[in-house]
């Protein structure tokens, strides 16, 4: 701070006095913020203490620095800001504020200097500037330290979101009373419209899905995410007009592999919805996103995967050892798919049926299965859902 007081050498006896009556002016800045700024009139947010403490201690700084003629003491200034942040008193209306108090300051050092004689009208105006140099210091310490709070506020509200989601997700939340806590503070209902989201991470500590809260959050779906080494994991919950094709349309958007639960009604059952999308990320493609499917047979594979993987290789084994094994494998799929229908399963495939027909024959040999016998065609249908599910 330039020495404002070689511009007008009675600056320090007017701070002075303004200073003796610091009570009685800073009383005054405060009720002109009150009366002037719009969130000040409406909020209780900040209190009217905290307001009229931190007007006299930066009123208080300034005049010392006045009559010192040196750079001010910003501790005062780093207070306010870091304390406005914490009351969540929007920036500009802070600064606003800043400003309605310097201008009641300057209008009292004005009033002073003429009421004294003090200084004379040309030094007033040769001051202004330095002045409100000062004044945009006090500010701008104001504004970094309030910018670092907040910094420092939503790093720690991000760290304490990840690790309650992680409790969601592994089930350690054992009470209904902390899981409604913790519903409450992910903004998350614990009855309602739940997704289960998985997306591979391209490499260890990097979202797999960046921006998706927001993304989400315009469709009115809120989401609480956690980021693990290898996995992006999300808690959705969809307002009864969202729809799971809506959320898998944003997710292919974002060109990540992600596999998505089916939905459920209770956040208490996020555990098992996790281990669902997990599943169906399982054997998924670059940039595909795919729901595991709802059918009792899947949910029972779910609950014993190593179980479904021995089924998968023990009836799918002599097949898939062959080289074209992969071949006849999906020739099984589309024809489950087509309803048992070799003419639809050849159309799907551009084949013959007969090329089909054919396919199929050397599955019936190789596996000792026959497609007219439906207990063996309902163990075809399990061993390739397994495989799908636990390539």
């Amino acid at each position: 701070m330039a020495d404002v007081s070689r511009t007008a050498p009675g600056l320090p006896a007017v701070a002075a006095t303004l200073l003796a009556r610091l009570d009685s002016l800073a009383a005054q800045m405060t009720a002109r913020i009150r009366d002037e700024i719009d969130f000040y009139v409406v909020s209780d947010d900040v209190p009217d203490s905290s307001l009229a403490a931190s007007v006299q201690d930066n009123l208080r700084l300034i005049l010392r620095a006045l009559i010192a003629g040196e750079p001010p003491d910003l501790a005062a200034a780093h207070a306010t800001g870091r304390e406005r942040a914490r009351q969540a008193a929007p920036l500009p209306e802070v600064l606003a504020a800043f400003r309605v108090g310097f201008g009641a300051l300057w209008a009292a050092i004005a009033a002073e200097a003429r009421a004294s004689r003090a200084i004379d009208d040309a030094a007033l105006v040769d001051m202004v500037a330095e002045v409100w140099q000062l004044a945009g210091d006090v500010a701008d310490a104001m504004t970094a330290a309030y910018r670092d709070a907040v910094a420092e506020m939503m790093l720690r509200d991000e760290h304490r979101r990840s690790v309650l989601v992680e409790a969601l997700l592994s089930g350690e939340i054992a009470d209904q009373r902390s899981l409604w806590e913790t519903a409450h503070a992910l903004r998350l209902p614990v009855e309602g419209r739940f997704l289960v989201v998985a997306a591979a991470t391209p490499e260890p500590g990097r979202e797999a899905l960046p921006e998706i809260a927001s993304r989400l959050d315009a469709s009115d779906i809120r989401s609480a995410w956690r980021l693990q080494p290898n996995q992006q994991i999300g808690v959705l919950s969809l307002p009864p007009s969202a729809t799971v094709d809506g959320v898998l349309a944003v997710l292919r958007r974002t060109n990540a592999r992600a596999g998505v639960s089916p939905l459920y009604s209770a956040l208490r059952e996020t555990p098992q919805a996790l281990q669902f999308a997990r599943l169906a990320l399982r054997g998924l493609g670059e940039g595909e996103v795919a729901q595991f499917a709802d059918t009792p047979l899947a949910v029972l594979m779910a609950a014993a995967p190593a179980e479904a993987g021995q089924v998968a290789a023990r009836v799918l084994g002599p097949v898939l050892a062959l080289g074209d094994g992969a071949t006849l494998v999906d020739t099984l799929e589309c024809w489950f798919g087509a309803g048992g229908s070799a003419g639809e399963a050849a159309r799907r495939l551009f084949c013959h049926p007969n090329t089909v027909r054919y396919r199929l024959r050397r599955i019936e040999e190789l596996t000792g299965r026959k497609l007219a016998d439906p207990a063996a065609v309902a163990e075809l249908s399990a061993a390739l859902q397994a495989l799908r599910m636990l390539p």
